[in-house]
């Protein structure tokens, strides 16, 4: 078991790595053009099409304390838009992860809305009738397993099958400054991670659908007609701040930063923050310590988390503050839950190698690694990594 000094210890060491980045002022991020901005780049492609939006909530500009959902924007310039597809959590954002969403009309405009999420992640060839061109605008977080990549791979094949060009307009990475993680095997590929990539990929939407492309990933080795329209002063070392929460339990810059880390607790007899206010920056369970997690906390049900992992039970955990940007994944939250869990033999899950992309992960867990000597052996593969994705990328990392 773990001492409370070395819990002493482990805070101090988890306290200094939130603390530790270099990042650029609020003030250049102002000046970033994102890829909506830039109507004379891509207009000219829609007018006289019938077009199809892959969008959620986050697919705004937003100007002058106005925000206009991209769908309002291309009716307002006269496209004509004929269809939405949207992703996990729908149109509006607000259904929890995993829910079945059901096909509909977009209240405000009529239009129909076809999810792309359950049995259906792929459009079908009847979807994609009386569709000349589709456009992609969804904010991702920059995680192999955070499913909105997942979606732009299966759109792209979809319009690669049926010969229909396909626009993406870029958004930043907020977790674009680092690289980590393991690389996916492919034996373990699913919706959470459908690419040899890392968790943590440091690539922006559009760089990844470039990458996509590139590297053959799609069925029978197809290419879309990909049109990325980059965004301007743009760099990966820019903090940003997301102006729209990209899912329900990412509410704030603090999750969307600690969240590629706290998402291998979804693989784990661990809460992390689900039903609660502070989704992906706490987590806990009642089997952990109460001498190590003096921290205690219930999951209630709520919106976007209606059936939180133990629901109306005491869990003892931790809370994890910060002011600045996390530069890599920590892992030493997740191995002393582990070591300060009483019931180990329960504490993974069959999901938790989806989400890790290996089963290495948790052996080496299981077997006592510290994160160092994890992360040391990540190293030769994300070298690699950093080599091949050079092709396609878009900006700069001051």
């Amino acid at each position: 078991m773990f001492y409370s000094s070395f819990k002493n210890t482990l805070l101090i060491l988890l306290t200094i790595s939130f603390f530790t980045s270099t990042c650029h002022s609020q003030n250049q991020v102002a000046k970033i053009t994102l890829g909506i901005e830039k109507k004379a780049s891509y207009l000219p492609f829609l007018h006289g099409k019938k077009v199809g939006v892959v969008g959620n909530q986050t697919s705004v500009l937003i100007q002058n304390s106005k925000t206009t959902h991209l769908v309002d924007l291309l009716l307002e310039e006269g496209i004509e838009v004929v269809k939405v597809f949207a992703p996990e959590h729908g149109f509006r954002g607000t259904a929890d992860a995993g829910e079945q969403i059901k096909d509909g009309k977009d209240a405000l405009t009529g239009i129909p809305i076809i999810s792309l999420y359950g049995t259906n992640k792929k459009p079908k060839p009847e979807q994609m009738q009386n569709v000349d061109f589709l456009v992609f605008d969804i904010q991702d977080v920059g995680a192999r397993f955070y499913t909105y990549i997942s979606t732009l791979h299966y759109v792209m094949e979809a319009c690669a099958e049926h010969q229909t060009p396909i626009i993406v307009l870029d958004r930043p990475n907020p977790n674009g400054h680092y690289i980590d993680g393991p690389i996916l095997e492919m034996e373990h590929q699913s919706f959470v991670g459908m690419h040899p990539i890392p968790a943590v990929h440091g690539l922006t939407i559009g760089e990844y659908a470039r990458m996509i492309n590139g590297e053959n990933w799609l069925n029978e080795q197809l290419q879309a007609e990909l049109y990325v329209i980059p965004m301007d002063h743009y760099h990966k070392s820019n903090e940003y701040e997301l102006p729209v929460p990209p899912s329900p339990n990412l509410p704030n810059a603090q999750s969307v930063n600690l969240y590629p880390s706290l998402c291998f607790f979804e693989g784990t007899a661990v809460n992390a923050g689900r039903g609660t206010d502070l989704q992906f920056q706490v987590f806990g369970s009642p089997n952990l310590n109460p001498d190590v997690f003096e921290y205690t906390y219930t999951p209630v049900s709520k919106e976007g988390a209606k059936y939180p992992k133990f629901e109306n039970e005491l869990c003892y955990g931790m809370v994890l503050t910060r002011h600045k940007k996390l530069n890599g994944i920590n892992l030493e939250c997740l191995i002393l839950a582990y070591n300060e869990n009483r019931n180990q033999a329960d504490f993974f899950n069959s999901f938790f190698t989806k989400l890790a992309g290996t089963k290495k992960l948790q052996q080496q867990i299981e077997s006592g690694y510290s994160s160092d000597e994890i992360k040391a052996e990540w190293q030769s593969d994300l070298t690699v990594y950093k080599q091949k994705i050079k092709p396609y990328l878009l900006y700069e990392k001051d």
